[in-house]
């Protein structure tokens, strides 16, 4: 039995096919997701379609783009220009895939494993407890009466900073955009949102979250993807930056928890 994470789909359907076809799973082993699984590419549908015909086999959560598709879905946002996830809309089986997308957490860590998934980071200061906590906190909303408000209300950069004192949509928003959307902070743990380069292109007094001190000694291990421009590097021991890039035709990358060991096929090139 092995375990598989995968990086940032972005709805490029042919390279997931070629992936999975290079790291040949078994029926016993499992593949997890980062995040995002549409958007950008050529064909988010089939790219959901695969991914939820795994089953128990497949452990996914929710990037920025997947929430993004959900708040179009639910006529809570426009469709924007650059979005390419109409298949998913117009598909005869959207309220399905729809369904499946919206159960998905926002953070999965396995005891046996102690690796822990997320789309974009944790939160300096939070403790495992606390950020699977919180995490709950907006997957409870996602999957109630109440989601159609959440999306109305998901969209934004403030809060910045973190306060057990946040409440309402305040509190669900910060704690959405750390697991979706974060890159940079401040050692005081304040969020930026408009960069998304490589470090050096860091905005002043602020750094990649998980090159912030309290991340030093975290007790478990990291897969995260959303951050392309890192091309997979770190340069943390402990946590692995799985977003190669893939719908800008870099690869697409899997990395075998167990070993460390990478797997990667040629990303989407635009015919």
């Amino acid at each position: 039995m092995a375990t598989y994470a995968i990086g940032d789909i972005q709805g490029c359907y042919a390279q997931l096919q070629e992936l999975l076809s290079l790291i040949a799973p078994s029926a016993s082993d499992t593949i997890w997701f980062t995040g995002d699984l549409v958007n950008r590419g050529p064909n988010s549908v089939d790219s959901l379609r695969l991914i939820r015909s795994l089953g128990s086999q497949a452990i996914t959560v929710l990037g920025n783009h997947d929430l993004h598709l959900l708040a179009v879905a639910a006529k809570t946002q426009p469709i924007k220009p650059k979005d390419t996830f109409q298949d998913v809309l117009t598909a005869k089986d959207a309220p399905e895939l729809l369904n499946w997308l919206q159960q998905l957490p926002l953070i999965h860590y396995d005891h046996h494993l102690n690796f822990l998934l997320v789309h974009a980071g944790i939160l300096p200061h939070w403790s495992l407890t606390q950020a699977q906590q919180y995490g709950k906190e907006v997957t409870n909303i996602l999957q109630s009466d109440q989601a159609k408000e959440f999306f109305l209300n998901m969209y934004g950069e403030k809060p910045q900073a973190w306060s057990e004192d946040l409440s309402g949509w305040d509190r669900l928003r910060f704690i959405t955009n750390v697991f979706t959307r974060m890159r940079f902070c401040t050692l005081e743990a304040h969020l930026e949102f408009h960069h998304k380069q490589k470090k050096h292109a860091a905005p002043e007094h602020f750094i990649p979250w998980f090159e912030h001190p309290a991340h030093n000694n975290i007790p478990y291990q990291i897969i995260f993807g959303h951050w392309a421009a890192l091309e997979g590097k770190t340069h943390h021991p402990k946590i692995h930056a799985l977003d190669t890039g893939c719908v800008w035709g870099n690869s697409l990358t899997a990395m075998r928890l167990e070993d460390g060991q990478y797997f990667s096929v040629p990303g989407y090139k635009e015919e």
